[in-house]
Parts: C-alpha cells; sequence; structure tokens
C-alpha cells in the first residue's frame, strides 16, 4: 500500500459513554474508557495502541465530550490536540457518525474510515489489525457499509445481533456476507436459537466506509439529521472554530442511534467475521474473565482478604485492607470517595442505582 493510500485512511473512536456499571470507579469526568479495568492501561489507550501500523496517528480522531476532553488528551498524548473533539451534549451514535463524517471529508474528501468504541478488551493485536484491514479493503472496494460480527460464544442477551446472509464477495482474502437483518437485544431463549443457528454474529459496534457512501445514506435514511447538520458543514468549509459550530448547533441534533437512523435501513449492509478474541467488558463480573483468580474463584485487586468466601470480586485502592468473611459471589469497589456492595448478579442494577444517585443533591458529585 502506497503512503497516499494509506492517508486515505482515518479511525474515529467514539468515547464519550458515562460506563455507568463501572459506579463508583467510573464517572462522568473519568467514565470506563479512561480507567485501566482490564490491564495496567486506560481502555481508550489500548484501543489506540492496537491501531498501531493500521493507520498514523495523525489519521486517528477521537469523539468525546467536554467533561473528558481534558482527560482524553493526556490519556493520548501521541494524538494531535485537534483530533479530539467534545460534543457539547450527546445525541447518539447517528450524530456522532454524521460529525465525523464531516471532520474526514474536511481532511480527505473520499477517505474510508472506521467508527470504533473505546472500551473493549481485545487482547490479539494482530488479528484485530488483520480484520480491521480487510474491513478498510471491503469498504474501499465497494460501495457498501461495513461491519464487523463478533461470532457469539454464548447465548447472550446484552448485545445486538446480525444475521449473516449468503456471500457477496471477498475483501482482504477473507469473505464479505450480505446482512439478513439486525436483531435487538434477544430473550435468552432468542439467543439460544440465535446460537445454535449459526447465523447470528454479534453487532460490535465497528463500522467502515468511504465518506461518499456514508453521506449518501445519510441523506437517504436520515435526511433530516444531515439537513440539521448543514450549517456546521457550511461552517468548517469556511474555516469557523469547530467548537463554535458545535456548541451552536449541535445541542438541536435529532437524538437517534446509527443502527436505527441508517443501518437497519440500509440495503448495502455488509458484514464481516472476526477473528479476533472481544469483549466488551460491560459490569464488574467480566472482570474476572480478564483477571487470575484464586483457589475459591475470587478475584482480588487492591489490598483485600476473604475467609472462608468463593466467586467475589474485590477491587480496593490499596490503600486500607479490604477484608470479606464467608461471602459468595459479591462484589466490593472501595474508591476514596464511595465503595459499592453489590451480589455479582445484581450488577445490572448498578446504572439504575446511579440515577438514584445523582438525583440527590448531596450525593450528585460523586456520579
Amino acid at each position: 500500500m502506497s503512503q497516499n493510500d494509506e492517508k486515505a485512511r482515518y479511525v474515529v473512536i467514539m468515547a464519550g459513554g458515562r460506563g455507568e456499571r463501572f459506579w463508583p470507579q467510573s464517572r462522568l469526568a473519568r467514565p470506563k474508557h479512561l480507567l485501566p479495568i482490564v490491564g495496567d492501561r486506560p481502555m481508550l489507550a489500548q484501543t489506540i495502541e492496537r491501531l498501531a501500523g493500521v493507520v498514523p496517528p495523525e489519521n486517528i480522531l477521537i469523539i468525546t465530550n467536554t467533561e473528558q476532553q481534558v482527560a482524553v488528551g493526556e490519556c493520548c498524548p501521541e494524538l494531535p490536540i485537534d483530533n479530539i473533539i467534545a460534543e457539547p451534549v450527546g445525541r447518539d451514535t447517528a450524530a456522532a457518525v454524521g460529525l465525523a463524517t464531516l471532520l474526514v471529508r474536511a481532511r480527505c474528501g473520499d477517505a474510508t474510515f472506521a467508527m470504533l468504541p473505546a472500551d473493549h478488551v481485545i487482547h490479539d493485536a494482530a488479528t484485530f489489525r488483520r480484520d480491521v484491514d480487510a474491513a478498510f479493503a471491503a469498504a474501499e472496494c465497494e460501495d457498501a457499509l461495513i461491519t464487523l460480527g463478533i461470532p457469539p460464544t454464548h447465548p447472550a442477551t446484552g448485545y445486538g445481533y446480525i444475521r449473516r446472509g449468503e456471500v457477496s464477495g471477498e475483501a482482504g482474502g477473507q469473505p464479505v456476507y450480505a446482512v439478513g437483518e439486525f436483531k435487538e437485544k434477544p430473550s435468552h431463549d432468542v439467543a439460544r436459537r440465535y446460537l445454535e443457528s449459526g447465523e447470528y454474529l454479534w453487532n460490535a459496534g465497528m463500522f467502515f466506509w468511504r465518506v461518499p457512501v456514508i453521506t449518501s445514506a445519510f441523506e437517504r435514511h436520515a435526511s433530516e439529521l444531515w439537513s440539521a447538520m448543514e450549517p456546521i458543514a457550511t461552517g468548517l468549509t469556511a474555516g469557523e472554530p469547530l467548537a463554535a459550530l458545535l456548541r451552536d448547533h449541535y445541542p438541536s441534533l435529532p437524538k437517534i442511534s446509527v443502527d436505527y437512523a441508517i443501518m437497519e435501513k440500509a440495503d448495502t449492509v455488509r458484514v464481516m467475521e472476526t477473528h479476533f478474541d472481544w469483549d466488551d467488558v460491560g459490569e464488574w463480573p467480566a472482570v474476572a474473565r480478564h483477571t487470575k483468580a484464586d483457589s475459591a474463584d475470587n478475584v482480588l485487586k487492591g489490598a483485600a482478604i476473604i475467609h472462608n468466601g468463593k466467586g467475589n470480586l474485590v477491587v480496593g485502592t490499596g490503600k486500607r485492607l479490604l477484608a470479606l468473611v464467608g461471602t459468595e459471589d459479591l462484589m466490593v469497589i472501595e474508591t476514596d470517595a464511595a465503595t459499592l456492595v453489590c451480589p455479582k448478579h445484581k450488577a445490572q442494577e448498578i446504572k439504575e442505582l446511579v440515577k438514584r444517585i445523582g438525583a440527590d443533591a448531596a450525593w450528585k458529585h460523586l456520579t
């Protein structure tokens, strides 16, 4: 690949979430992707490290929010500061993709770019890079919207699914499939049928497309949103400051996901299967899948000791000893400001807990 071709590829990382299920460590100003939830480095830093050799650092953009902009910059010193873009308010993923399209178009009109999440756990970086390169190739050789699908390993109910259709082509030595349909998070029985059929993949939210192709998709399937972004596009062309354009126009954009706005409507969507390990680590119990446990299946991080207990997850600051006696399948997560105690099977309720905390003036600062 020539240097010119390489510079026609960009990666845009979406890093504006709150990671509420990882409270109390994850907070609005320093959420999940800015923490070493798995590994020794922030998850966003690991994501960027995996992209080494895929695109140069100057071709990596990050869309975050104003509360996290400084922390993201500190986490990613290898990126130009202008590559870190802050949304003044969150308007869901369709607006983020639209903004990414305008930004990449302003830099290189016919470029191919990827939209990737900031906080997935992937250990096999070499295979990840090969699959990403193949997805880029697919997007470059066909006027299609390319997504990566994860082969499911169990009947998960927390992920969306993609039904894989017939082979429609080949790119990077890998098959490209038509997409039969997108399915929302299913019940356990439905997820089990998906798994047994062998036709479904997990939707990991990894997308690849050329600027003209995604622009056409917006014009056809999300015209209201695309029209509302026109003042931002015009301002960028005129050289107006991006922050001011976003402040003035972004809050009025329709709030909708890119899946609903475009992917589920377009007839040019293709999917490629991944071959790397993958975990979106959506809640605290998932940490145990990536951390060595003791003989009783306890996972301990920080200063902690468990007597006659099993299956517990304890994450401490190391400043004080956390001691548990006779507990089973319990999570204890300590920070300087708050401590969470929760059964593992109730982890999904942490998000609701954070809402209650945020509604209390006395504790709102802890969210």
